[in-house]
């Protein structure tokens, strides 16, 4: 599949291509999975530092990207609001904005995040900064949007990412302005993730969806 991998790397794909083709199974072709899941490594290969745990973002990705091409042609995910936020680099505000959203939300929506410029990891200050609030998101990664994880979406925000947020006629789309907590301390970033909230939460209520203070911060 890619020759400039290592062996260990491409009996890992070889793995995550078969988990992906079991789950998707009577939803999409072996060529098709095949072909998100090679397309979704190469997203991150050309930028990657440290490529041990590349096959690992490629299939998240792919499943991503597969969960929302089987939403776009009506075969799944039951009709539930999904919500999409971008920002620049992937690495903040929409990692924070997807985390309370998944947080409150649980299983009665969807959400993902993307990047017009996806940096190479989530932003520290902001993983800690959520983990007061008893949400831990160290195990996302930045990451790209393509077109049909934009078309799956009920709900489009941005968060400063301009002119290069995709546009699609007839969609739902709300722009945040936040400040960038890429560079800032904790105290500062601090005030921009409590705004995050609130904002998801008033989401959360438009699109009828009640949130789970079951689960709420500590």
């Amino acid at each position: 599949m890619h020759p400039e991998i290592t062996l260990d790397q491409q009996y890992a794909l070889k793995t995550a291509a078969t988990r992906l083709e079991r789950d998707f199974a009577g939803t999409f072709s072996v060529e098709t999975i095949e072909r998100f899941l090679s397309s979704s490594y190469d997203q991150f290969a050309g930028r990657a530092k440290i490529t041990t745990f590349l096959p690992l973002l490629a299939e998240r990705f792919a499943r991503q990207r597969l969960n929302a091409l089987a939403r776009v042609e009506g075969k799944h995910l039951g009709g539930k609001p999904t919500v999409l936020f971008l920002c620049v680099h992937n690495a903040g505000r929409s990692q924070m904005a997807l985390g309370f959203f998944e947080h409150y939300a649980g299983d009665d929506a969807v959400a993902w995040s993307g990047g017009s410029e996806p940096g190479d990891r989530v932003n520290g200050e902001a993983i800690a900064v959520m983990t007061e609030r008893g949400i831990d998101i160290s195990n996302e990664y930045p990451k790209p949007w393509t077109d049909e994880i934009v078309r799956a979406a009920d709900v489009v925000i941005t968060m400063g990412c301009g002119d290069a947020c995709p546009i699609f006629p007839g969609k739902r789309y709300e722009e945040w302005v936040l400040d960038d907590p890429a560079g800032l301390a904790a105290t500062d970033i601090r005030p921009i993730r409590d705004e995050i909230e609130r904002r998801v939460l008033a989401l959360l209520a438009e699109l009828s969806v009640a949130p789970r203070f079951d689960r709420a911060r500590p």
